[in-house]
């Protein structure tokens, strides 16, 4: 079918002017504007709430608010069906190299990993990038880790009936966005939240053992396991009253620094 007409202004403009968008003046905001929105109005998303929907059912979340750590992020663009997210997109201004540098791809899949999503996109429109969010991401990765898709601006026209057919909004709505998602599942390293905590937690389960076992050496195996399964439940029901600013947050952290 090929890219609509609006699809190939936004690429001739781009081409264009590509010296001043690639230079520092030209920004994230300008970008989002120019070239975000109206690529992803053509992919069928209110992406400015035009039907005036209530909040809850917005398409498009602007800067949406996740839980990252003990911060609160907002990435650039949520994608929804009914309320529910499906995909994140992160936008940068041109003059980043989101083929290359590792910290916007880090900073993407966090979020995405974060709130459980399998798939999320980071763009400044001259690069587009999609990246499988289900592995869980590292400080130290490389900006091609996880990344099962990458495209220049001036492949859009070749390669927009696969750009509609799976981020669309028709596509997500048929499910072609989940069959992608999980035809594109990385393997190896690829896990879910869930998953991921379980484990962290077995490895907490063997350290407390240890030290708990070498501290009190008349415990038996019976009276071990509930200490060391009483701590755990403790440490993660104070963590969740943190994060849900029930407690101040950090007192653990305080408490090991030996600080009151």
């Amino acid at each position: 079918m090929g890219a609509p007409a609006q699809i190939l202004e936004l690429i001739e403009r781009f081409e264009r002017n590509r010296d001043d968008y690639r230079a520092g003046r030209y920004n994230e905001a300008q970008l989002r504007r120019e070239f975000i929105d109206p690529m992803f109005i053509a992919l069928g998303w209110d992406v400015n709430n035009e039907a005036g929907h209530a909040e809850a059912y917005k398409d498009v979340i602007h800067e949406d608010s996740i839980r990252v750590g003990s911060a609160t992020k907002a990435p650039d663009y949520c994608f929804r069906i009914g309320g529910t997210r499906k995909f994140f997109l992160e936008a940068k201004k041109p003059s980043v190299d989101i083929k290359g540098d590792p910290a916007p791809a880090y900073q993407l899949r966090r979020y995405a990993w974060s709130a459980k999503l399998p798939l999320s996109i980071l763009t400044d429109f001259e690069e587009f990038a999609v990246y499988d969010c289900r592995v869980r991401p590292a400080p130290n990765d490389k900006s091609s880790t996880a990344r099962v898709k990458y495209i220049t601006f001036d492949q859009f026209a070749e390669q927009w009936d696969q750009i509609e057919g799976i981020f669309s909004k028709k596509a997500v709505l048929q499910g072609s966005f989940d069959r992608y998602a999980e035809t594109s599942r990385l393997k190896k390293g690829t896990a879910t939240v869930d998953d991921a905590f379980l484990a962290e937690i077995d490895d907490w389960r063997e350290v407390l053992a240890r030290n708990i076992a070498l501290r009190n050496p008349m415990l038996d195996g019976r009276g071990l396991n509930f200490a060391v399964q009483i701590t755990i439940d403790r440490i993660i029901f104070l963590r969740i009253c943190e994060d849900r600013r029930l407690e101040r947050y950090g007192q653990l952290m305080e408490l090991f620094n030996g600080q009151d």
